[in-house]
């Protein structure tokens, strides 16, 4: 597999997927990612800004995630508890795989390389935040060693669980 930066050529494809996130989060009852976001927009900047991953297998785009090494202005205030740390951390954000590459390992190998990522760059610290409704994912990051660390707002209001690992950088 090959994870690396997308390109906006494949804009469209990264669509795609996330449209199959949004018909697999709404066959299961969560409202995450129904309100037409992220868009076209949202994909497109985050390609142009160089913060938007393919992870790639046989040449085919089989998830999508977004990287950040920037503060995320909705984890400056943690409500009812506090993050392991206060020092640089990354924030992905974003992670949809291709349903039918779902429990294949895709994410955890996007999980992997960016620890990988965050190691060359000296930042010890993985962010990451879900909907309350999004058991899997939840599931899934405390698996990779992720910390629940309480609750954060996006800039919409909406409320979502917050966590962090910490890596050796």
């Amino acid at each position: 597999m090959e994870f690396r930066k997308a390109e906006i050529s494949e804009a469209a494809e990264i669509m795609d997927i996330i449209k199959e996130a949004q018909g697999y989060f709404e066959s299961k009852g969560i409202n995450q990612w129904q309100n037409n976001y992220p868009d076209l927009r949202v994909i497109n900047d985050d390609i142009i800004k160089g913060n938007s991953f393919v992870l790639l297998k046989d040449n085919r785009i089989i998830a999508i995630t977004a990287v950040f090494f920037f503060e995320e202005r909705t984890y400056r205030k943690i409500y009812n508890g506090q993050w392991l740390s206060d020092k640089q951390y990354a924030v992905i954000h974003r992670i949809a795989v291709a349903n039918e590459y779902k429990r294949k390992g895709a994410a955890s190998f996007i999980l992997k390389t960016v620890e990988d990522m965050c190691e060359k760059k000296g930042v010890s610290s993985i962010r990451i935040d879900t909907h309350h409704d999004n058991i899997a994912m939840q599931k899934f990051v405390e698996k990779k060693a992720f910390k629940y660390c309480g609750i954060i707002f996006l800039e919409d209001g909406s409320k979502r669980l917050a966590y962090e690992k910490l890596i050796s950088a």
